[in-house]
């Protein structure tokens, strides 16, 4: 496997307060991590970071994807180059529909117009995958969704888009048992359809039972605190990160 992300010496702040301090990062094509850590450890932050969110200031160190580095490339260039984050709390966008949104997002990315015919048989397929009423296809993005349902939205696009790599910020946050065996789902697909990479963001076992995690990285006050296999993650998630740290 080639490598796909590498983070080197990161240091990020917010207005004047620094958040991430020489962070290092490494993600192989086709493999699964997951990121923890207590409550303002730097989670979200490296992940936004990642993506290119401009609330963010890099100080220090880079980000290579693909080989390249990209540190200074805006988030629409990064999403261009098959980098997808998903929200906590997915935004509502009025006067935009979710089958719009979707159909201009897979045009951007291939550069080309795509048949109408072709979309709708793409799009309920994915739907079908989730459980999603195909009427949610019409309705404006995530406006009037329920939370469940704006999570929903999110698996979707990582389905029809198939980027190289997801960023899953704590997707399961807020969902019922039965909505994260959905989400789960989401995701498996997503893996097997594309061989895709995943960042996830997590503090809850039920979404990494159907995945193999190749590795877990644990953050605390913004710096690397401890590395390693996945079954780091659910020594974390039964005992505790006293336990481990």
């Amino acid at each position: 496997m080639s490598e796909l992300l590498k983070i080197t010496n990161l240091s990020v702040k917010a207005e004047d307060k620094e958040l991430l301090h020489n962070v290092d990062l490494i993600i192989d094509e086709g493999e699964t991590h997951v990121l923890m850590g207590q409550n303002g450890a730097g989670k979200s932050t490296l992940g936004c970071t990642i993506m290119g969110s401009p609330e963010y200031t890099v100080t220090g160190g880079n980000i290579y994807f693909d080989g390249e580095d990209i540190t200074e490339e805006t988030a629409d260039k990064r999403a261009k180059r098959g980098i997808f984050l998903s929200f906590q709390n997915p935004v509502e966008i009025p006067g935009v529909t979710l089958s719009e949104f979707l159909r201009n997002s897979l045009e951007q990315l291939t550069g080309s117009k795509m048949k109408i015919w072709d979309f709708k048989k793409k799009l309920h397929a994915a739907m079908d995958v989730l459980g999603m009423d195909r009427a949610y296809a019409d309705r404006e993005l995530n406006v009037g969704f329920s939370g469940g349902e704006k999570k929903k939205a999110e698996i979707l696009q990582l389905l029809m888009l198939k980027p190289k790599l997801a960023i899953l910020d704590e997707t399961d946050s807020g969902l019922d048992v039965d909505a994260v065996k959905t989400v789960s789902k989401g995701i498996e697909e997503y893996r097997k359809a594309s061989n895709g990479t995943l960042l996830i963001i997590t503090h809850n076992a039920k979404i990494l039972e159907s995945l193999t995690v190749d590795k877990t990285h644990i953050l605390a006050d913004g710096k690397n605190a401890k590395d390693g296999g996945g079954e780091l993650a659910f020594r974390v998630l039964e005992n505790g990160f006293g336990e481990v740290l």
